[in-house]
């Protein structure tokens, strides 16, 4: 009894020696864990075959489709203001009445001298059917009437160069004179757009040259309009490619029946060039590294690491030249937590 007693102690010693060696050899959870890593969360997009219109772009200048400084060409006096400050007119409509008094009172001088000399026509004719006149005197009679008729065109049209009158419809701009003014030739009125129609002036690269043609379509936006964007069509292009810049002149026009696009206006110009129908996936799939790209492409539950070959972009998504296949599905959310060969666990299931 003593002797068993005497090893009791020491057998529970070892016992327990030899179990807390087994517990600190054996692999804790975190351990365990590092192991076998979890999969990555990730989303992921299927490489689609779409159209993709490859446009040009440029900046425009808004031009109105008519346009007129309305200024004086005599010095004279304003007695007449028949405009408000940004009406529209039609063509012909009198905008500015100056000072005529004199020149009307010319024009009934010469009036008279004509009822005159055409009454002396009469008399003298008369008296040569009777042979009482000469036939001289009968030509210089002719003659003075005619003369006196065009002096009364002359001052006829003098007359009407006081009186300015819209030479096309259209919108008038900020007065610049008031009634009793006195103006001299070349002193602005006021301003006459035909704002109907916008042209709009934009240069393009002589490398798109043999992609323009007559009547083709472009889409113009404005920072004053920023949701709307104003269909329009080229009108001419530029007989000469400009030897600096290397770009031809290209105007087209835009209906602008609304009134919403002014002269002067910075238009950002689209062109479509043409439409491919080429492979795109989203752009925030690309993984660059220097010079090249990279995209990770599912696999089961893991992703490979795979270089791509990349064409055109249009906001959002970026033409495949190389590398992938339609139907294949590449990561496009999570990139920079996966490497090549990862374990992934995709989220959405509209991306397969």
């Amino acid at each position: 009894m003593a002797k068993g007693r005497l090893f009791s102690p020491l057998i529970v010693a070892v016992l327990i020696l030899a179990s807390f060696l087994v517990y600190i050899n054996l692999p804790n959870d975190e351990e365990k864990k590092k192991s076998k890593p979890k999969p990555t969360p990730v989303k992921v997009a299927k490489v689609l075959s779409q159209p993709l219109p490859i446009v040009i772009e440029a900046l425009g200048t808004a031009i109105a489709n008519e346009s007129v400084t309305i200024t004086a060409q005599e010095t004279k006096i304003v007695t007449e203001l028949a405009f408000n400050d940004g009406d529209s007119v039609s063509k012909g409509q009198l905008l500015v009445q100056f000072d005529d008094r004199e020149e009307m009172a010319r024009v009934n001088e010469l009036d008279v001298s004509l009822s005159e000399a055409v009454r002396q026509y009469e008399r003298i004719k008369n008296l040569r059917k009777e042979s009482a006149a000469s036939e001289q005197l009968l030509d210089e009679q002719d003659a003075r009437v005619k003369g006196l008729q065009a002096q009364i065109d002359v001052a006829h049209s003098q007359v009407s160069e006081l009186r300015v009158n819209a030479p096309f419809g259209g919108q008038l701009g900020v007065r610049s004179v008031s009634v009793g003014s006195l103006v001299q030739p070349g002193d602005v009125i006021t301003t006459l757009d035909d704002v109907s129609l916008i042209k709009v002036d934009f240069s393009v690269s002589e490398t798109h040259l043999a992609s323009l043609q007559l009547g083709q379509r472009v889409s113009a936006t404005s920072v004053a309009y920023s949701s709307e964007v104003f269909e329009g069509s080229i009108a001419s292009i530029g007989s000469r490619v400009d030897p600096v810049t290397r770009s031809v002149q290209v105007r087209a026009v835009i209906d602008n029946a609304d009134r919403k696009l002014r002269p002067g206006m910075l238009l950002q110009v689209l062109l479509e060039k043409r439409v491919l129908q080429a492979l795109l996936i989203p752009e925030k799939a690309l993984v660059p590294q220097e010079d090249k790209q990279f995209v990770y492409v599912l696999n089961g539950d893991k992703v490979s690491k795979t270089q791509i070959q990349i064409g055109a972009r249009k906001p959002g998504s970026v033409q495949i030249l190389d590398g992938l296949s339609e139907g294949q599905t590449v990561v496009v959310e999570g990139t920079l937590r996966v490497r090549d060969e990862s374990t992934v666990r995709v989220l959405n299931t509209d991306g397969e």
